[in-house]
């Protein structure tokens, strides 16, 4: 109610002054402050943790390229390399009739010897080659029988073969090989991606917080600008494993010509490698491996990196070839000591060459390819290869997994951010913000894919 209050005898101040709030044990919004986003009618402090719990742990999925590669500068746009061919002849066809077997686009010569096998190597025929003129079929002479269709363990019409040459013979007197084969080489390119940004209005980073952030301090912007940044470092990564270019014809490719999108590792191994499927369940699936080396470039040391699932399988195929067996835990002779723990799994194992094992992280988050599946491993060859760079014009020897990244003199894109706006210490506009922007311009570099193999 409308209250008068005389001072002195010097007159009568009068209003619509309120005294309320009174003291009362009661809680009200009468003597208390509310808002619609807090309540203070609890008079209590809480017990406040400040810092916020880790419960994913270290949630970056990145670290693989920092492991088994490199990163080295580029001058351009376009990154271009060449990889030597194989040295030896070898090719695919079909037996056409008595002499004939049709090869598409073949490098046979005349007088070359060949060996002619089928798909299950049960049938299999030495032959010197007597017309290697037309581009798409080759006639021979068997040494065995009369003819590629009659005699014993000779093959049938439209039988598919394959074949590779092991030498060559001419009588005596006569002219030498005719023709030559020039160096086969093939040449690889890829282009360079990737930009981020993050953006807080000023007003917004006057905010104080009750929690403590990573960065330092209470204010919630700087925990905002730090997660930004690390998922942009992963990026950094994924983006290397998993691109793809835009196809011909591809929706991508018909937005706009600069849109070409880049080759990952995965893309790369699926197109020039060896990829395998299903499970790993004894030695035979691990000797698979030795064997497809065998006949790529036979790189002694390799890292198989593996999701959860294809570590336990593996670790159990090892384990199976214990003396004491695979139903039993004792992969070895122990101490009894009451401190020891059991060690069950294996860092490493030799089948022909040295593998060594270890857990992909990005193939078990739970937010990435632990989420979706797809890929249970890659086997990635350890050391350095020696390739043609085009642009330096020489012989280089270069990890077989790098990344390569713009550079000059003047300008490094391997990392770049910047900040823009008028908040924040920027002052390069009048918009009341702050822009961390990131950059980088890299691409990823598989030198001889066909070592590598993906296991889906």
């Amino acid at each position: 109610m409308a209250q008068s209050i005389t001072f002195g005898g010097a007159g009568t101040l009068g209003g619509s002054t309120s005294l309320t709030p009174a003291p009362a044990k009661r809680l009200s919004n009468e003597n208390y402050l509310t808002a619609s986003d807090y309540d203070f009618t609890q008079q209590y402090l809480p017990d406040l943790y400040e810092q916020e719990f880790a419960r994913y742990g270290n949630r970056s999925v990145s670290s693989f390229l920092r492991m088994v590669g490199a990163e080295m500068p580029s001058t351009s746009d376009l990154i271009v390399w060449s990889e030597q061919g194989r040295l030896h002849v070898q090719a695919s066809g079909t037996i056409t009739d008595g002499d004939t077997i049709a090869v598409t686009g073949h490098s046979f010569r005349t007088n070359q010897t060949i060996v002619v096998s089928n798909a299950d190597a049960s049938k299999q025929l030495k032959c010197l080659i007597t017309d290697a003129s037309a581009t798409d079929s080759i006639e021979v002479a068997p040494y065995a029988i009369a003819s590629l269709t009659s005699g014993t363990g000779s093959f049938t019409a439209a039988d598919a073969v394959t074949l590779f040459v092991y030498g060559s013979e001419f009588r005596k007197g006569t002219d030498s090989m005719s023709g030559s084969l020039d160096v086969n080489f093939d040449t690889k390119e890829n282009n360079p991606i990737i930009k981020d940004k993050y953006e807080v209005s000023g007003s917004e980073m006057t905010h104080i917080g009750w929690v403590e952030v990573e960065g330092g301090g209470y204010l919630w912007y700087l925990k905002a600008e730090n997660e930004t940044r690390q998922r942009f470092e992963d990026y950094l990564e994924t983006s290397m494993i998993e691109g793809e270019p835009a196809a011909a014809g591809s929706a991508v490719a018909g937005l706009a010509a600069d849109y070409k999108g880049t080759k990952g590792l995965f893309y790369e191994v699926e197109n020039n490698g060896n990829v395998t499927s299903g499970d790993i369940t004894d030695r035979d699936d691990l000797e698979a491996f030795a064997k497809v080396l065998d006949k790529e470039g036979a790189i002694q040391e390799n890292v198989l990196f593996v999701n959860r699932t294809t570590s336990f399988n593996i670790d159990r195929a090892l384990a199976a070839q214990n003396n004491s067996g695979a139903s039993t835990s004792s992969y070895g002779l122990f101490d009894n000591d009451q401190n020891m723990a059991l060690n069950l799994g294996f860092t490493g194992f030799m089948i022909g060459y040295d593998f060594y094992k270890t857990d992909w992280k990005y193939l078990n988050d739970a937010t990435t390819r632990g989420n979706i599946g797809g890929i249970n491993g890659i086997l990635v060859p350890a050391g350095t290869t020696t390739v043609h760079d085009e642009v330096m014009g020489e012989s280089v020897k270069r990890p077989f997994l790098h990344v390569r990244y713009r550079q000059t003199s003047q300008e490094d894109r391997r990392y770049k951010s910047w900040i823009t706006g008028s908040a924040g210490g920027a002052a390069t506009s009048g918009k009341d913000n702050m822009e961390v922007h990131f950059l980088s311009e890299r691409a990823l570099c598989v030198m001889g894919a066909n070592n590598f193999i993906l296991m889906q």
